[in-house]
């Protein structure tokens, strides 16, 4: 079986790599309809990928040879296209963050429940293959009781005009929602939930209205604490966009893999049960403690926006809930809420 998918918001992230990388070579999905509200890229979009181009979105979400829709666009329309792609009886895959607001965010969740269709949240990054080898090390207890855990995603995000993330009326925030949420979910999946948070967000070098920096400390159920930092004021090649996972018996130490592409770097470090004190603290030059060589993780990479779709696809096929489900996407806007909360108060914020 195949899902018939169309797509709005046709030009950005869906042009660049959820269209090509996770759609066209999907082995459950087919694209059949495209929307984007700029004329020219909506007619480049379908030419290049053998679509059809939709004058509206009304006209994409009435087709009946849709399936299911993803949705790429800002994020303040996320609401209202869910809950018309429900209404019409259409699946949905929808970019993070969901809506602008927790309450939003619930209401359509309740929305595609009563429609009878599935909603689902795209955070391809627990789809890559790296991360999942790291999740699968931490749930054996290979590195211990979590103590600590820290992702960075960083970009340079000049001021560009028209451009939607730099104005929280229309993306809910800046360099935080944006990438941070990203970075929040990939913790919550390896660490557990978060309980608490205290977070700080600046302007520090450019002067849109969202934030181009931030910092967020996390308190995890388990009693771990993690940090996240996330920045649109960092040149590209300067962030290694690092993701550190620290237990009491060692860590995982991972660059670029946190990000859009299929693989990273990626080491663990593990101590022998019995390891004792050193009090010497002795230190090679990266490979680990003397004794204890690193571990190189280096599965074979996976697609992450390919796994993606043809993960909600056959929850489709398969009438079950969708594995990066809409409550994922719950979870994360309470997370970012209570984050801004913090950075408005000065105080830290239980979720």
């Amino acid at each position: 079986m195949t899902i018939r998918w169309g797509v709005i918001g046709a030009g950005g992230i869906a042009r660049r790599r959820t269209i090509p990388e996770g759609i066209v070579p999907a082995a459950n999905a087919q694209l059949v309809a495209t929307f984007d509200l700029a004329e020219k890229i909506n007619a480049e979009v379908a030419a290049e990928f053998g679509s059809d181009a939709c004058d509206s979105e009304a006209q994409l979400i009435g087709r009946d040879d849709v399936d299911a829709v993803y949705i790429a666009t800002p994020a303040n329309t996320h609401e209202q296209q869910v809950r018309a792609c429900a209404a019409a009886g259409k699946h949905v895959l929808c970019e993070k963050p969901l809506g602008m607001t927790v309450a939003g965010v619930e209401q359509i969740i309740a929305g595609c429940a009563d429609a009878g269709v599935k909603l689902g949240t795209a955070f391809m990054m627990r789809c890559h293959a790296q991360h999942q080898a790291a999740l699968k090390m931490v749930s054996e207890g290979r590195i211990g009781k979590p103590t600590y855990a820290r992702a960075q995603l960083s970009c340079w995000y000049p001021p560009m005009a028209g451009a939607w993330r730099q104005d929280p009326q229309l993306g809910g925030g800046g360099s935080l929602i944006d990438m941070g949420g990203h970075c929040i979910d990939l913790l919550e999946m390896f660490f557990g939930k978060i309980t608490k948070v205290s977070c700080f967000t600046n302007r520090t070098v450019h002067d849109y209205a969202s934030e181009d920096s931030a910092v967020a400390m996390l308190m995890f159920d388990n009693g771990a604490i993690g940090t996240v930092d996330t920045m649109f004021c960092l040149p590209d090649a300067s962030s290694r966009n690092v993701l550190e996972l620290y237990g009491s018996k060692g860590s995982i130490l991972a660059t670029q893999t946190v990000g859009q592409g299929e693989i990273g770097e990626m080491t663990a470090y593990l101590e022998d049960d019995d390891a004792g004190y050193d009090a010497q603290q002795a230190r090679d030059d990266g490979e680990g403690a003397p004794g204890t060589p690193g571990l190189r993780i280096a599965p074979e990479p996976v697609n992450m926006y390919r796994g993606e779709i043809e993960e909600f696809s056959q929850a489709i096929i398969d009438d079950r809930e969708p594995a990066i489900s809409a409550e994922l996407g719950l979870r994360s806007q309470q997370i970012l809420a209570a984050c801004y909360e913090s950075a408005r108060t000065g105080q830290a914020v239980a979720v």
